[in-house]
């Protein structure tokens, strides 16, 4: 069967004049912001505007705009190819072009006979998938897009995933390990704590993934944590923060290497936020060496993973969870949506 495969991501502005209608789009979102309609809406022109300026700066140093896309149509290609002739894979990027819209009437003119929904999140938040999920099954209802769909929920256990984060870091750590013992931060996108406390899995499961890796590496005595960047807003927010964690490893006086267990492809919270951004605060709290660990990418044990996730979902049947059926997450977590028709 014909088999498009729509993988999932944040997107990202293209030039410097997309930068304020890309944060309009993700604030306008009720799954981030959950207020009424015209009040989030309100919400999201007021901090778009405020937040573009800075924004613009971020992306300037990227060449103006992000690079998300092109990383996520290479892996596209990449994935393409591990599946065979008879898969096609579309990006729907959540707040930016190519939109879902995009990737709907690209499925159609293709001639697809089923579709897989493959999100480019390992870790479930109904922030990120839940939420493209949903655009995703409106925008395909109002086209008419009516075929057997299979959508990967999460997987953040993996094999290729942990395998392909386990090789990343080891090309940092011997480098830092000439240093002193380096402590590896675990560094993942945060939540507000409200989000989490109301059943959402997004933490548990990034901490399932950061075990799975420190497990992988099979280095003695590993010195890691899990902390959460890219706080923004008022909100108490899941911690603990990285930026107190390389604070804390000033401190100490060790070597750090962050490692963004959440993130499969550079963007500017990994070229900019930790490649920038906090190098110069470990330089500024006394950290003797700092290393930003790779994300995975394209590499090949990532890819063939992704590869074997569409595989075993086609195999599982319609519906959502994981590829071979059930779920990962202890019932405690209501919003985890596997096993759900």
């Amino acid at each position: 069967m014909r088999t498009a495969v729509v993988l999932f991501n944040l997107g990202g502005p293209d030039g410097p004049a997309a930068v304020q209608p890309f944060l309009f789009n993700l604030f306008n979102d009720p799954a981030i912001i959950g207020a009424p309609t015209p009040i989030r809406w309100a919400l999201a022109h007021l901090i778009s505007r405020r937040r573009a300026p800075i924004a613009r700066e971020i992306y300037a140093t990227l060449g103006g705009g992000s690079p998300l896309v092109p990383n996520t149509q290479a892996q596209a290609t990449a994935l393409e190819t591990a599946l065979g002739p008879d898969f096609t894979c579309v990006m729907a990027m959540r707040y930016w072009h190519p939109r879902a819209d995009a990737a709907v009437a690209a499925v159609k003119a293709w001639g697809a006979e089923r579709i897989v929904l493959l999100p480019l999140y390992p870790q479930f938040s109904t922030t990120t998938t839940g939420s493209s999920v949903k655009e995703w099954t409106e925008l395909a209802e109002q086209a008419g897009l009516r075929l057997p769909t299979h959508t990967v929920c999460c997987y953040p256990t993996e094999a290729g995933l942990i395998a392909g984060i386990a090789d990343r870091v080891r090309e940092r750590y011997a480098e830092a390990s000439a240093l002193g013992r380096p402590r590896l931060l675990f560094s993942a996108h945060g939540l507000p704590e409200k989000i989490v406390k109301d059943g959402d899995p997004y933490q548990w499961q990034v901490e399932q993934t950061s075990a799975a890796v420190a497990a992988a590496l099979q280095i003695p005595d590993l010195d890691s944590v899990v902390c959460y960047q890219s706080r923004v807003g008022p909100l108490k927010w899941i911690g603990p923060s990285t930026d107190d964690e390389i604070r804390r490893a000033g401190a100490d006086k060790v070597p750090l290497l962050v490692c963004p267990v959440a993130f499969v492809s550079e963007h500017s919270e990994t070229l900019v936020e930790i490649e920038h951004e906090y190098r110069e605060l470990a330089h500024e709290a006394g950290v003797p060496a700092f290393y930003r660990v790779d994300t995975v990418s394209t590499i090949a044990s990532f890819i063939e993973g992704l590869a074997g996730s569409v595989r075993a979902a086609i195999a599982r049947g319609t519906g959502t969870g994981l590829p071979a059926g059930g779920r990962v997450c202890p019932a405690s977590w209501g919003k985890c949506p596997a096993g759900r028709p």
